[in-house]
């Protein structure tokens, strides 16, 4: 490659001089603007001026790698009609013959192949000396010596388009002219590009050589004196021939020095006005542009706090208009309430006859106000009076008729009450027959709207439930039968280990890696749960709730997103409400939840709001796991009141709780009590569970919470009583015999123990190798994961009759989520972008932009530095809230909108994060390519190494994820710096290598600035790094497409793997 490219380039040159007959009208023209001298003149610049479109072709075939408009750059390098006094000079020199000395095509084919070999060995050489037809061992004239020419006979016409045969150049041998130079073993002399400075050389006494150049006169030749300059090709071998930093060359034998407020870099041509505020000395290299670095800091600086606080003032005024939205809709129930009210008391005043007579519930007042003792068939007058006058009123009424006692709810807005008192006449409309014998509260419900909503009801009926672990045949739940009902709550009890998490699981459809055995029936229908995934509500062990989130903004997220797509606003705002009421959250609505590094709420509190998460979309069954677990007795009553009040709505409610105290195990409907080995010791109503074990001989000692005594008894710690025979491992045989189910086999002899049970069919693996029980585990874990990719890719005809909002709208809820996180995390995005703000001051000033390598050494560490802190801040978006995501799939919100709001979010990061990178990395140490080049490949750079945070943040654990996103910079940018050995992998790594893409548009953008007497080191710098100008927009494109598959590879992780 560098071989077709000096031929071409000094081709063009030798053809663009004027042949030896032209000289002498040359010669007469005017020094400063020959052009306008003769007609002849003005025809030998034109065709010198177009030489290159003679070679155009060529050059587009062989050099199009490294130069783009060769018009242009041939142009800008060897134009040299605005001076050419160094020509007129030379001609004159040599009396008007000036082609015998100049180099023909042959000469050059002989150059560059010298420069090629220099140019493998990385122009380590100092010489150029090879034998030829003029310079050999044998004949060795003065022409030879560097700096020196020679001319050819008098009688010999010079072809310098011949490029088979070098004319023999002995004669008349004589330093070479200025702006020419004469390479070492060659006779010939060659025009200096643009940009370059090559006068005639003086012998330095002292180190007898002949400055500027590196070469020395012959010893012992008295009459040689130093001639002009002797190589032209990349910097590192030929700097001296450069036209120094400090200075400027308009020619090739003239030097300036930069004047003050200018900076002129090596090869400069003229001298570069430095910007307003920048600092330029006398013969500055370069500009001192910092306090442009500062002044963008400073800007971004005002930026972001501007951002941030309006951002913030923007969450107030919404936050506000929401509050007005929740009083408005307040307004609106109590309007509503107030119509109903009337209407139920006109329609009573004209049945009140009729009614007064067939009255079977009472309505109550406080105790300040309790009607008489004899108002025991229907209220008095005075209380209708009450009620139709006063219909807000903050006494509420008893709808359970079997219940003769004031519930006394204290609900703290008139919303509330609305809500909770007609919720109560549709469960009373739906139990009383519509006839002429209706209750009060019957006609109230007549007098209501007919198309008022109500849940569907879900009931789970099980029988010969069983569980067994794959590849372990270990037995989780064995034999459990019975079912649990909408409208009731039912407690899951049992000592550790017995199985009760995974019974939930099991009747939710979220056991995985298990074989399950017997029936599980959904209304009396063989039905799959997931079918009913939109209106069941799963509240797990532990307090899964975004801290950085208020209380009221994880609920109405919640509610937005699972509620029904076509419920009005107001009729959310209202569910939302009485969820907070409910549970007592009404005073912290407006607090952060809190994390573990930033305090929040209480713990009490915290598992309030991970139980409100599911009542806010109105489940029809809500499974909740320990919620009662860390409350103190007053939270765990509140909390199951307003678990109570959802079963009055008809909500099949079933929670999994460890000794409740004496008063809240007598508010739990049914009570499921498991042993060890997950067998059932009893499944019925709580009132009848002391009278069950009492008839097999199990008494609750007297001041024993009943629980307690039998979960005591059910883990050994505590015998039965000593009259009573029974064992504890004989509790679960008792109940099957008891209800009629038939006995397993191996569980009918008396000494084998139900925990034994459980394991029993394990014994055989005993004896089995340490390399089969490996392989087995091994199988366990593929079909684990095999179920779980299953289980996500399935689909499940929804049976839940309930349309939620769609993706569109989910990503709509999840983007003003996540701006209001981000937005709260103001403090570690200001450390983020310090820490960019450093890492461009450190490099910048340490890692200086060379221009032998076009800055290729400070462009490095640049990946590296901006990949590593790029990776880190992308990774935080998915690990920070794992479990939150996972609960929250698993209750069936869109993974689409999840990763998509948050890639959208982190844009804003991609915009910022390089303009405050390149404010100090830049203006600290400014390369030769513009800011805005830069600025794109950072962009670009930037979006691909987070798009593979992503898939590492989402597949590892953090800490994993954290150790390759600092691993993989390093090693991927150590590889895209190797060279392409054959016969290796490199090669191959280094074009799947994103740092290798991003270096090479650097470098590119770089040294595309490089020009006239930079080509020779532009191009061999390209090619020997095999890289190609064209490709410039190619490698950004590389980047973008390499962070678009490593987003779809993300999302494909999110969606395909989850939580063991």
């Amino acid at each position: 490659m560098i071989k077709t490219l000096i031929f071409i380039v000094f081709t063009i040159i030798i053809a663009g001089i004027p042949s030896s007959e032209r000289m002498n009208h040359f010669a007469n023209a005017q020094q400063n603007n020959p052009v306008n001298s003769d007609p002849l003149s003005t025809s030998i610049f034109s065709q010198f001026n177009a030489i290159s479109l003679l070679f155009q072709d060529d050059v587009m075939n062989d050099l199009g790698f490294c130069i783009r408009n060769i018009t242009a750059e041939w142009n800008e390098a060897f134009d040299f009609s605005h001076d050419t006094r160094f020509l007129t000079n030379c001609v004159a020199k040599n009396n008007g013959n000036l082609s015998p000395r100049l180099c023909t095509a042959a000469d050059i084919k002989f150059y560059f192949t010298v420069i090629s070999e220099a140019e493998k060995q990385g122009f380590q050489t100092s010489t150029y000396v090879k034998g030829n037809k003029n310079c050999n061992l044998t004949s060795w004239v003065p022409g030879c010596e560097p700096g020196w020419a020679c001319a050819t006979a008098e009688d010999v016409r010079v072809d310098l388009t011949n490029k088979d045969d070098m004319p023999f150049r002995t004669s008349n041998c004589e330093p070479c002219c200025e702006g020419f130079f004469c390479p070492t073993g060659l006779t010939c002399m060659i025009p200096c590009p643009s940009g370059s400075y090559c006068p005639l050389a003086r012998l330095n006494r002292d180190t007898n050589i002949c400055d500027p150049y590196r070469y020395q006169p012959p010893p012992g030749a008295t009459n040689h004196t130093c001639g002009g300059a002797d190589v032209w090709s990349a910097v590192t071998s030929s700097r001296e021939v450069f036209c120094p930093a400090g200075f400027f060359c308009p020619s090739s034998v003239e030097k300036y020095s930069c004047e003050p407020g200018h900076y002129c870099r090596l090869g400069s041509t003229y001298e570069t006005e430095c910007f307003e505020f920048a600092t330029c000395d006398k013969e500055a290299v370069n500009q001192n542009i910092t306090a442009y670095g500062i002044m963008t800091c400073i800007g971004l600086t005002l930026l972001l706090i501007i951002f941030y606080n309006c951002t913030d003032q923007v969450i107030t005024t919404r936050e506000k208009r929401k509050a007005k939205s929740r009083e408005a809709a307040a307004r609106s129930a109590k309007e509503l309430a107030q119509e109903r009210w009337r209407s139920a008391k006109e329609t009573a005043k004209k049945k009140a006859v009729g009614v007064q007579s067939s009255l079977s519930r009472t309505f109550s007042r406080k105790k300040s106000s309790m009607m008489p003792e004899q108002s025991t068939v229907g209220p008095s007058r005075d209380v209708m009076h009450d009620i139709e006058e006063d219909p807000e009123g903050q006494d509420t009424f008893d709808v359970d008729a079997s219940k003769q006692e004031s519930k006394a709810k204290k609900l703290q807005t008139r919303s509330e009450i609305f809500k909770y008192a007609y919720g109560q006449i549709e469960k009373e409309k739906a139990l009383e027959q519509q006839n002429a014998n209706l209750a009060f509260s019957g006609v109230v419900s007549m007098a209501t709207d007919p198309n008022f909503r109500s849940r569907p009801r879900i009931e789970v009926s099980f029988e010969d439930l069983t569980l067994t672990l794959k590849g372990k045949n270990k037995h989780l739940l064995r034999c459990v039968s019975g079912k649990i009902s909408p409208g009731r709550v039912s407690a899951v009890m049992g000592p550790s280990g017995a199985g009760k998490t995974t019974l939930l699981s099991a009747l939710t459809g979220k056991a995985r890696g298990c074989t399950v055995n017997g029936s599980i029936l959904i209304n009396g229908q063989r039905e799959s749960m997931n079918s009913y995934k939109k209106i069941i509500g799963f509240v797990p062990q532990d307090d899964i709730v975004h801290g950085d989130l208020t209380v009221e903004e994880n609920l109405w997220f919640s509610a937005r997103c699972r509620l029904a797509a076509n419920l009005p606003r107001a009729e959310k705002v209202l569910v939302v409400e009485r969820t907070i009421e409910s549970l007592g959250l009404q005073h912290i609505r407006d607090s952060l939840v809190g994390t573990v590094e930033k305090r929040g709420i209480s713990g009490g509190q915290r598992k309030r709001v991970n139980v409100g998460l599911e009542m806010v979309m109105e489940p029809s069954l809500l499974i909740l796991d320990e919620p009662t677990s860390g409350l103190d007795s007053s939270s765990s009553q509140l909390l199951l009141k307003a678990l109570r009040r959802e079963a009055h709505e008809g909500v099949n409610v079933c929670m999994v709780v460890h000794q409740p105290s004496y008063s809240l195990f007598r508010m739990f409907d049914d009570l499921i009590l498991l042993a060890k080995g997950g067998l059932v010791a009893y499944l019925g109503p709580v009132t009848q569970v002391e009278e069950y074990f009492s008839s097999i001989g199990i008494h609750v000692p007297e001041r024993v919470n009943p629980p307690d005594h039998y979960i005591d008894i059910l883990e050994g710690i505590i015998k039965p009583d000593t009259t009573s025979d029974v064992n504890y491992t004989e509790l679960p045989i008792k109940w099957m015999i008891h209800n009629g189910y038939p006995i397993p086999p191996d569980m009918r002899d008396s000494d084998v123990t139900s925990g034994e049970g459980s394991t029993s069919t394990a014994r055989g693996h005993n004896d089995q190798s340490f390399a089969a029980e490996l392989w087995q585990e091994f199988k366990h874990i593929v079909q684990l994961k095999n179920d779980n990719i299953s289980s996500v890719f399935s689909r499940r005809k929804d049976l839940s009759n309930r349309i939620t909002p769609g993706v569109c709208q989910q990503y709509r809820f999840f983007l003003g989520r996540v701006a209001k996180q981000r937005i709260r995390e103001a403090r570690l995005q200001a450390v983020d972008l310090l820490l960019l703000l450093i890492a461009g001051i450190a490099l910048g000033t340490l890692a200086k932009v060379s221009d032998e390598n076009f800055g290729a050494v400070g462009y490095t560490y640049t990946i590296i530095a901006y990949s590593l802190l790029g990776k880190i801040a992308a990774m935080r978006s998915f690990t920070s809230d794992k479990l939150q995501f996972w609960r929250e799939r698993g209750s069936g919100m869109s993974c689409l909108a999840y990763f998509f709001s948050k890639d959208t979010i982190d844009q804003f990061n991609t915009i910022i994060k390089p303009a405050v990178y390149l404010c100090t990395f830049y203006y600290f140490n400014p390369p030769r390519s513009s800011l805005l080049d830069n600025y794109v490949i950072l962009l670009c750079l930037l979006y691909c190494v987070s798009g593979f945070a992503y898939a590492l943040a989402i597949y590892l654990d953090a800490g994993a994820a954290q150790l390759w996103s600092v691993l993989l910079p390093v090693v991927l940018t150590l590889i895209s710096t190797q060279n392409d050995d054959k016969g290796t992998i490199i090669p191959f790594l280094k074009k799947l290598s994103y740092p290798s893409w991003a270096l090479e548009a650097f470098v590119l953008a770089n040294a595309e600035r490089y020009r006239a007497v930079w080509l020779l080191t532009r191009c061999a710098a390209i090619a020997k790094r095999g890289y190609d100008l064209r490709d410039w927009t190619f490698c950004l494109m590389r980047l973008l497409f390499a962070g678009v598959f490593f987003r779809a590879f993300a999302l494909f992780l999110l969606v395909a793997f989850q939580k063991k």
